[in-house]
């Protein structure tokens, strides 16, 4: 076997096993209960109108392509986990909004070059382990003048010291694989974008989530929906040791990040518009 079929094969098997973590837990019940609001933003955030053509990446179940669909645009809600879009297809059709779902890697879109007005990402894009791959497909299939929209986790906020605090009980990363929360770092992401993009527009912001009323609440919702930490948990199951270990990290994490029920989650909002 040729080193480039290696790489292939090794490729073809880290992709499996993300569309498996995905496939996890209930992601929608995340998406739809704990951040419904960050897909609605990004679609205004982007000014998505009607007739616009509209690439949502790492789409999930649609959390922002179908308010992009609402508001009149021609969207392809592209996911690599296709349970997710099957979640999507059924809200889609109970909003009343008709789009196209396609299974698709976000370091291999299967679309041409500059064939979107506008190509967003939902803490979504972020999971792809190859980030400047990513991040040049992205820029590939957006056309000259497009807008380019982002929403990520930061890596100091909530989420990113979630992956911080899960990490020790997870199996090593593959070689090559960058940390999703770097894609929530100015700096990392100015990079990746590089002079493909003008008008950069970031800010911090943080979303209210008021779901969970204590620590445990919140360990115990994310231990049976949230694919990566369903992940970790499985990882350690044999030993209930590190469960304990682990139950306590992420009810500490919590616990700091909870006054009153409310917890207040950092995001890094990007846009942009594609270079001519």
């Amino acid at each position: 076997m040729t080193e480039a079929s290696e790489a292939r094969q090794a490729d073809r098997a880290l992709k499996a096993k993300h569309r498996a973590m995905w496939a996890l837990g209930d992601y929608p019940s995340v998406a739809s209960h704990v951040i419904p609001e960050l897909g609605p933003l990004l679609v205004q955030e982007c000014g998505v109108r009607t007739g616009d053509r509209v690439l949502d990446i790492a789409a999930g179940s649609g959390n922002a392509a179908i308010p992009a669909a609402l508001a009149g645009a021609d969207v392809v809600a592209s996911d690599l986990t296709p349970d997710l879009l099957e979640v999507g297809r059924h809200l889609a059709s109970v909003r009343g909004a008709r789009l196209e779902w396609r299974e698709a890697d976000a370091e291999d879109l299967p679309f041409a070059d500059g064939e979107f007005d506008v190509v967003m990402s939902v803490v979504g894009i972020m999971f792809a382990p190859h980030h400047r791959t990513a991040a040049a497909e992205m820029l590939r299939v957006c056309r000259a003048g497009g807008t380019v929209g982002l929403v990520n986790w930061t890596p100091e906020g909530f989420v990113g010291r979630l992956f911080a605090t899960m990490k020790p009980f997870a199996p090593p990363p593959p070689p090559g694989a960058q940390p999703p929360p770097l894609w929530g770092d100015e700096e990392h992401v100015h990079e990746l974008l590089g002079d493909a993009v003008t008008d950069v527009v970031t800010s911090r912001r943080t979303v209210r989530v008021d779901r969970f009323v204590n620590p445990p609440d919140f360990r115990e919702f994310f231990k049976a929906c949230y694919g990566p930490t369903v992940a970790v948990y499985r990882a350690v199951g044999d030993d209930p040791q590190r469960v304990a270990e682990l139950d306590a990290a992420l009810d500490a994490l919590a616990a700091e990040h909870t006054a009153d029920g409310v917890m207040e989650w950092e995001y890094l909002l990007l846009t942009a518009h594609r270079r001519g």
